[in-house]
C-alpha cells in the first residue's frame, strides 16, 4: 500500500513538472512571436469588448451576421468620427511644439537650470557647454562611433518597421470583425478542451474573471476619454498653446495610476512657466488639475470603474512595466488582463487554503462526557435514610 501511495505521489509530480514545462513553452514562443502578435492581441481586445453587444442583439432575435456587421460598423464610425476630429488638432498641436522647441530650450538653459544650480550647488551648465561635449566625444570617439553605428542601423530598420505598422494597421480591422464573429465558438472551443472534472472551478473562475476585467477595461477607457476632454478643455481656457495636446496625454496615461495626474503638473506646470512666466497661469494649471482630480476621485472612478480588479496601483504599475521589458508594446497589451486574472486565481487560492487542513491544522475530536456521580454528604445520607426508610410511614402516621 506505501509503495503505490508512493508511486501516486511521484506521477502527480511529473504531471506538474509536464504542466510547468508547458507554461515556460508557451511563455517562450510568445516571447519570440511578441513582434507579430501585437495586433492579433488588440483586435482579440476588440473582439471581446464587442462580443456583448453583439449577444444583446442576438437576444432580440437578431441574426450573429447581421448584428456583428451592426457592431463592427459603429466601432469603425466612432473611430473615423475621433481621427477626423483629432488628427488635425493634434497635427496643429506638433506644429506649435515643433515651433516652440527653441524657447523651452532657451528657458531650460537660461532659467531652470541656473536655478537649480543656485538651489543644489551642483554645476550643471558646465557640462552642456559645446567646447566640452566635443572634447568628450574626441575622447571616447571609439564609443560614440558606436553608438552612431547603432543610431544608423535603427535608422535603417525604422523603413521595415515603418512598414510593418502600416501592414498591422491595415490588418488590424480585418482580425478584429473574425474574432467579433467567431468569439462565442473560439469560447466554447476551448471551454470543450478543458477537463470534464475541473470544468465547474475553470468556468466560475472564467466568469469572474471576464466580469471582472471587462468592467474595468469599459470604465477605465471611459474615464481615460473624459479626463482627456476635461485636460484639454482646462488647459486650453488657461491659455496654454499646447493645452490640448498636454490634456489628451494626460488623459490616456491615467490608465497608469498616478503618471496622468503628474503629467498634468509636470508637463502643465512647465508650459505655463515658459509661455508666461507667471504664477497667475500656473496657479491655473494647478485648479485644472484639482478640478479633474476631484471628478475622477469622487465621480468616475467610483461610477464607472469602482474596485471591479481588486489591485493595488503599485501592483497595477509593476504590471504594465513589467509587461513592456519583458514582451515590449504586446507585454504592455496584456500586463492588465494577465493581472486580473491572475488576481482572481489568488483570490481562489486563498479560498481554497482556508479552507484547507494546513491552514485549520488537526481538528482535535470532541471530548466525550463523563457521567459524573456525586456523593452525598452524611447529614444529607441521615436525612434521605430517616425519610426513607422502613420506619417513615410510622413516623408519618404518628
Amino acid at each position: 500500500m506505501a509503495r503505490s501511495d508512493d508511486l501516486a505521489i511521484i506521477a502527480a509530480f511529473y504531471r506538474r513538472l509536464q504542466w510547468a514545462a508547458l507554461g515556460l513553452g508557451v511563455i517562450w514562443v510568445i516571447w519570440l512571436l511578441s513582434p507579430i502578435l501585437s495586433p492579433f492581441v488588440f483586435a482579440a481586445l476588440l473582439g471581446w469588448l464587442g462580443d456583448p453587444m453583439v449577444d444583446r442583439l442576438e437576444a432580440r432575435r437578431m441574426q450573429r451576421n447581421t448584428a456583428v456587421l451592426l457592431v463592427f460598423s459603429m466601432m469603425t464610425l466612432i473611430l473615423l468620427l475621433v481621427a477626423v476630429l483629432l488628427l488635425p488638432l493634434l497635427e496643429q498641436q506638433v506644429v506649435t511644439l515643433v515651433e516652440s522647441l527653441p524657447t523651452y530650450r532657451d528657458w531650460f538653459v537660461q532659467t531652470a537650470l541656473p536655478w537649480v544650480e543656485q538651489r543644489t550647488g551642483v554645476q550643471i551648465l558646465s557640462w552642456l557647454d559645446p567646447q566640452r561635449l566635443f572634447q568628450l566625444i574626441r575622447e571616447h570617439w571609439q564609443s560614440a562611433g558606436g553608438v552612431a553605428a547603432a543610431v544608423l542601423g535603427y535608422v535603417s530598420r525604422s523603413g521595415l518597421a515603418l512598414l510593418g505598422l502600416l501592414a498591422n494597421v491595415v490588418l488590424l480591422p480585418v482580425l478584429a470583425f473574425f474574432f467579433l464573429r467567431d468569439w462565442d465558438l473560439l469560447v466554447r472551443r476551448v471551454g470543450a478542451l478543458v477537463p470534464r472534472n475541473h470544468y465547474a472551478t475553470v468556468r466560475r473562475l472564467a466568469l469572474e474573471s471576464n466580469e471582472v476585467l471587462g468592467g474595468f477595461l469599459r470604465g477605465q477607457m471611459t474615464v481615460m476619454v473624459i479626463l482627456g476632454v476635461l485636460y484639454a478643455i482646462g488647459l486650453r481656457v488657461v491659455g496654454l498653446d499646447l493645452g490640448v495636446l498636454i490634456g489628451l496625454v494626460a488623459g490616456l496615461l491615467t490608465f497608469v495610476p498616478y503618471l496622468g495626474p503628474t503629467a498634468i503638473v509636470v508637463f502643465g506646470g512647465v508650459a505655463a512657466l515658459v509661455q508666461f512666466g507667471d504664477w497667475q497661469h500656473l496657479a491655473g494649471v494647478g485648479v485644472v488639475f484639482t478640478v479633474g482630480q476631484i471628478i475622477e476621485s469622487y465621480w468616475l472612478t467610483p461610477k464607472l470603474v469602482g474596485d471591479r480588479i481588486g489591485l493595488h496601483p503599485m501592483a497595477v504599475i509593476f504590471a504594465v512595466m513589467a509587461g513592456g521589458t519583458l514582451f515590449g508594446f504586446l507585454g504592455m497589451l496584456l500586463a492588465l488582463p494577465v493581472a486580473a486574472v491572475v488576481n482572481v486565481l489568488l483570490r481562489f487560492a486563498e479560498e481554497r487554503y482556508r479552507s484547507s487542513r494546513l491552514y485549520a491544522g488537526e481538528v482535535a475530536p470532541a471530548p466525550q462526557a463523563v457521567p459524573v456521580t456525586v456523593e452525598a454528604p452524611p447529614i444529607a445520607a441521615a436525612v434521605a435514610d430517616a425519610t426513607t426508610g422502613p420506619d417513615a410511614g410510622d413516623d408519618a402516621a404518628r
